[in-house]
């Protein structure tokens, strides 16, 4: 197990001005650093890269879907822009030498269109997967499914959504991710959400329900962490919140107040948080 933070708490634009971020990310103890993949500037991942290299911390990555390049458009261009966009997404992650592009890549954040997904938004949705599975194949990078809560999306909700698709898109490639926030809002029944998933899940969010600091709320840690145990995951728990002081994330997030001390407080207080939750969580027989 290893444990990341997400750049989204300081940007949603990361740059070389941000390289002096992972130097403290490293001094804090991570293993890893989370980068938000929303623009293609190779330069900017590959100075990453080397930083990164330099400290002996792994890479994962986010990406979210803009609204010109939707997978799941009526609009055929729209949808083959969706498909481009994650291809790009996964070169890049290619760059930084990450093992998994997680988020949402099926329909854009926050985008509500009064109903129910439809047969062909599943179709397309499946689609766009399976194209981008191909290079994501080749870069040696899983795809990680998110489901997020209905305020945030209308297409994939729960876990069992979220298998449903990897399953049908029949990738080794595609996977899922569990993110606790999402899933204290949706889900009935925590443990058996979390380990219905079997082997496809392949990447970890750890966000409490206000997106504050890891632990200092009312998510069901025990479970969560219990559940991966049953499950023998192993790979990352990457530590997600948001803070107002970044506009277009506060904003996407629904940010509008401070809900931590601090960036720092989020980051040391999450990092002992999870590192003594993990030790001390029991597999369920």
């Amino acid at each position: 197990m290893k444990v990341g933070i997400n750049l989204l708490l300081w940007t949603g634009n990361p740059s070389e001005e941000h390289l002096s971020l992972i130097n403290q990310i490293a001094k804090w103890g991570f293993d890893g650093v989370e980068v938000p993949i929303h623009h293609w500037n190779e330069k900017v991942y590959k100075a990453f890269r080397a930083r990164m290299d330099e400290l002996k911390l792994g890479a994962t990555a986010t990406t979210v879907m803009p609204n010109e390049s939707n997978p799941i458009s009526e609009y055929p261009a729209v949808r083959a822009a969706g498909i481009e966009h994650l291809k790009r997404a996964l070169e890049m992650c290619a760059i930084l030498k990450c093992d998994v592009l997680a988020g949402p890549m099926y329909s854009p954040v926050g985008r509500i269109v009064g109903r129910a997904r439809n047969d062909d938004e599943w179709n397309w949705a499946a689609e766009a997967l399976a194209a981008a599975a191909e290079t994501a194949d080749k870069v040696g990078v899983d795809i990680a499914l998110e489901p997020l809560n209905r305020f945030e999306t209308y297409f994939l909700n729960t876990l069992a959504d979220a298998c449903a698709l990897a399953k049908k898109v029949k990738h080794r490639r595609v996977k899922v991710m569990i993110d606790s926030f999402h899933a204290n809002i949706e889900e009935k029944d925590l443990f058996k959400a979390y380990t219905s998933c079997g082997k496809l899940v392949a990447h970890c969010h750890i966000s409490e329900n206000d997106r504050g600091v890891p632990g200092t709320g009312h998510v069901d840690w025990k479970t969560y962490f219990s559940a991966l145990k049953t499950l023998g995951y192993d790979r990352w728990l990457v530590i997600e919140s948001f803070s107002s002081t970044v506009p277009e994330i506060a904003s996407a997030a629904s940010i509008w107040r401070a809900i931590s001390p601090s960036k720092e407080a989020v980051a040391v207080g999450g990092l002992a948080f999870v590192k003594k939750t993990w030790a001390a969580a029991r597999a369920k027989a």
